[in-house]
């Protein structure tokens, strides 16, 4: 189904690109899609109430027409949480197709989260499960946290092919500095498909700290690769994005600042990585605004989302087989309020294609899904 754009400049209607848009089964918000190499499509959601609610995954073989019957993941109803729009679930898929789920814990989730020493009160845990190995069912979910504490924005999960597993947060532990400051990026590290986990250990040991309520990004490419974004938290102000880079076979990250962002407040901003090809690309927020990148060109300069949406936020991308990118983006969403789904197509050298197309009736905490089909043209999930 092709979408009618308004043009932002001759106040124009015009056949957009191929883009397909469809709600998330069952009512759900925070959608999370990957299609993997086989064309199955693959679909995590969240229902419920946003501070004790549920995970689900789906999966459909005609992207997105028809869905198979919802798995809850969670094995313990209620223990998930979508407060802020950061804190909900995250998916990849890795060696043999096995499905992969993080997400922060609720205050109904048992294994409870470990003590915060500067609280005195138990925090949320950090839970993984998997798809079992008939796919009719997910494991029983575990708290990866064995040495940190005070988790608040959303952790992630990365896998790749080899049978690595990638879950992300950041944290404190016991000595660090006080409030922001002493958080840093932590990642637990499976070889074995997600059966057993390494403790977490430290991603980076740059002190820039970490931004408390924005979430994360972590993305296992196709050749081992990993990478990671994160907001950074220094003095109060310096709010930058940085990421991190591991060659494959190694989790030694090295670290770099793609934007920087100075405001005295918590702004509850996430990220996202997308791949075709060789080609990688980074998107995340600052100021208002949304950005994307190429992070495998020698050179490349980030990429913004047309001017005059309000409140831009939650960037999500594809990439096409022939360089082509999508990016979407919410606007007007806030603390518990609605909004709208924007996006725009990028040729392979980041012109936009065309105007800048929109979607209301985004609910409360969620954002947008993209993924582009297999025989051309992308779909919308929100």
């Amino acid at each position: 189904m092709k979408l009618l754009c308004l043009s932002l400049v001759a106040a124009a209607l015009f056949a957009a690109p191929d883009v397909q848009t469809i709600r998330t089964p069952n009512n759900g918000i925070q959608p999370r899609a990957i299609l993997d190499r086989s064309g199955t499509l693959h679909l995590l959601y969240y229902v419920g109430d946003h501070l004790h609610g549920d995970l689900f995954y789906v999966k459909s073989s005609d992207v997105g027409a028809t869905w198979s019957s919802p798995l809850r993941v969670n094995s313990e109803p209620g223990t998930a949480i979508a407060a802020g729009t950061i804190r909900g679930g995250e998916m990849a898929i890795g060696k043999n197709g096995r499905v992969h789920v993080a997400w922060n814990g609720s205050s109904n989730a048992a294994p409870s989260g470990p003590l915060n020493p500067e609280s005195g009160q138990r925090g949320a845990p950090m839970l993984y499960s998997s798809l079992n190995d008939s796919h009719t069912g997910f494991e029983p979910e575990r708290n990866l946290m064995t040495r940190t504490f005070g988790l608040d924005g959303g952790g992630v999960v990365a896998a790749d092919l080899a049978g690595h597993v990638y879950v992300a947060w950041h944290g404190k532990t016991p000595g660090a500095a006080k409030g922001e400051a002493g958080r840093q990026v932590w990642i637990a590290e499976s070889d074995d498909n997600g059966k057993t986990f390494a403790a977490e250990r430290p991603a980076w040991n740059q002190p820039t700290g970490a931004c408390g309520c924005c979430g994360m990004a972590i993305f296992a490419d196709s050749k081992g690769v990993v990478r990671a974004l994160y907001r950074s938290a220094t003095e109060n102000v310096h709010r930058d994005i940085y990421l991190l880079t591991a060659p494959r076979g190694s989790l030694v990250f090295e670290g770099r600042r793609l934007d920087t962002w100075n405001i005295n407040a918590c702004p509850m901003t996430s990220m996202d990585f997308a791949q075709a090809g060789d080609k990688v690309e980074g998107a995340w927020e600052t100021g208002g605004h949304v950005y994307f990148e190429d992070l495998t060109a020698a050179t490349a300069a980030r990429i913004a989302a047309p001017e005059g949406g309000q409140n831009q936020k939650h960037p999500r991308l594809a990439i096409a087989p022939n360089g082509e990118t999508l990016m979407a983006w919410t606007e007007g969403t806030g603390w518990n309020r609605g909004g709208s789904l924007a996006w725009q197509l990028y040729d392979a050298a980041g012109k936009p294609l065309g105007n800048k197309c929109m979607q209301p009736d985004v609910p409360a905490w969620s954002f947008g899904a993209v993924v582009a089909k297999p025989h051309g043209g992308f779909l919308v999930i929100y």
